[in-house]
């Protein structure tokens, strides 16, 4: 096929298996992919010097390329923060407590609200503005607090964080690793999550349904982080008319971003700075009117809390990704150009190599690429492996001839179900804490509904490319 392979081909494949491997030991993956970036980098330059500052540069051109996600998660949280503080929250949701009087309808409206909310908030976030102020609701109305954290984790965690419609964090660090626009992730990944979401939600009432009637799941958790002073405070910062306020204007200028991105066709970046743009406009305004003459100061307070979470979030993110940034063109922006002149990156090489010698069909694509995606998403993060998704997803893209986009929303799908997550019990802490409930036991409440989603999910998969 006219690829030329050389030693940096086969270190990037030997530190991919090794990267997987530590993933499947829950071990963590930065000095691996440390190691990797300055063996790929001192092999290409023969200048220790060089492969040193490699090292340094990697990590830069990785936050470069995140960071508008780092910003715009930073942004949403430092917003929700003073709307939780001046208890807007609270009034935005009360409504939905008027319709919450049976469990079933407790479970699919808190999940409905949690999956809206998520896209535009992220999930921990969402997590705390519903978590506090529905759970007393929902278990009033039948539905125990497990139920309510498999809830709010099944179309939050699950759903709206796998798919990642608005704020598109997720598509553009798949994307960019499999060297595809953020556009044909996002298309490709509609059908698969709601294969996924539909399959897995539905599977998870039924059990819930019969484990209630067997009286396996009781209704004995009402004891909440909020009851326990857990939760953070809500200060009486605003008249109940001035909340009324807020709560519906909140709402509607994120509609008005919706309706922008369809009119306008923004995707992407420009959504993510269009939604980015309206958050700050947000934060500020509910800061100076809740805060008043001390409004400059907590304006600043409340994005400082917003960075802090952002870059705890994405910290174990960057050295992954400025590994695999190196399988496509950020090795040449960071190493130079010393890829044989035939060579159209790393990946893309091990692509055209893969599909001459080997008979890949694209079953074993797609069930590799979703076991590849639920390893990555062993470290409890879900973000940290997607990168790898989008690179495996190109390669076996290249390798059967199309379905790229396909392949990688798959990996990211299964990646952040399992990780970031529905199964890993130190990723489902968020949702298991509001609600008092052990996170062990919710993974495992969660794990047949997600195996048996993950499993239909790959195999529509297999039909769409």
């Amino acid at each position: 096929m006219g690829v030329e392979f050389t030693a940096l081909h086969w270190i990037y494949v030997v530190f991919i298996v090794l990267i997987i491997g530590f993933m499947v030991k829950r071990r963590d993956t930065t000095l691996i992919c440390v190691v990797g970036i300055f063996m790929l980098a001192i092999v290409a330059t023969g200048d220790l010097t060089s492969s040193i500052s490699g090292v340094f540069n990697s990590f830069i051109y990785a936050i470069t390329e995140l960071l508008s996600t780092i910003l715009i998660i930073s942004i949403i949280v430092a917003m929700s923060r003073v709307m939780m503080t001046s208890g807007i929250n609270e009034v935005m949701v009360a409504p939905f407590t008027k319709i919450i009087k049976t469990p079933a309808l407790a479970y699919w409206t808190i999940g409905l609200l949690m999956m809206i909310i998520s896209w535009f908030f992220w999930p921990s976030p969402a997590v705390a503005l519903l978590g506090a102020v529905l759970l007393p609701v929902a278990i009033r109305a039948g539905l125990p607090a497990l139920g309510v954290a498999m809830a709010m984790n099944l179309f939050g965690h699950g759903i709206a964080l796998s798919s990642d419609f608005v704020i598109q964090g997720a598509p553009k660090l798949t994307a960019d690793a499999a060297g595809i626009p953020v556009g044909d992730v996002v298309s490709a990944s509609i059908p698969l999550v709601i294969t996924m979401g539909v399959v897995t939600t539905i599977v998870a009432y039924i059990i819930l349904r019969r484990d209630m009637k067997r009286g396996t799941l009781l209704l004995n958790t009402a004891n909440t982080a909020a009851e326990n002073g857990e939760q953070e405070t809500v200060e009486n910062l605003l008249a109940i008319g001035q909340k009324r306020f807020f709560a519906v204007l909140i709402p509607i200028a994120f509609i008005l971003d919706v309706i922008a991105m369809s009119v306008f066709k923004l995707q992407g970046g420009d959504a993510t700075a269009l939604i980015g743009g309206t958050s700050v406009f947000i934060l500020l305004l509910l800061s100076i009117v809740a805060h008043k003459t001390e409004g400059l100061e907590k304006t600043t307070s409340y994005l400082i809390q917003g960075f802090q979470f952002g870059f705890k979030v994405f910290g174990p993110v960057i050295p992954i990704a400025a590994f695999f940034y190196l399988g496509d063109a950020g090795f040449t922006q960071i190493l130079g150009d010393h890829l044989p002149a035939t060579s159209h990156g790393i990946v893309n090489d091990l692509g055209v190599g893969l599909a001459a010698i080997v008979p890949l069909t694209k079953e074993i694509a797609v069930v590799t690429l979703a076991v590849v995606g639920a390893i990555t998403g062993l470290d409890g993060s879900g973000f940290s492996g997607i990168s790898l998704a989008g690179s495996v997803g190109s390669l076996f893209g290249n390798a059967i001839g199309g379905g790229t986009a396909t392949l990688t929303a798959l990996g990211q799908i299964t990646a952040i179900w399992v990780g970031g997550g529905a199964l890993i019990p130190w990723a489902l802490i968020p949702a298991a804490a509001i609600c008092n409930v052990s996170p062990f036991e919710l993974a495992r409440r969660n794990l047949i509904p997600v195996v048996i989603g993950l499993v239909v999910t790959t195999i529509v998969a297999v039909f769409l490319i």
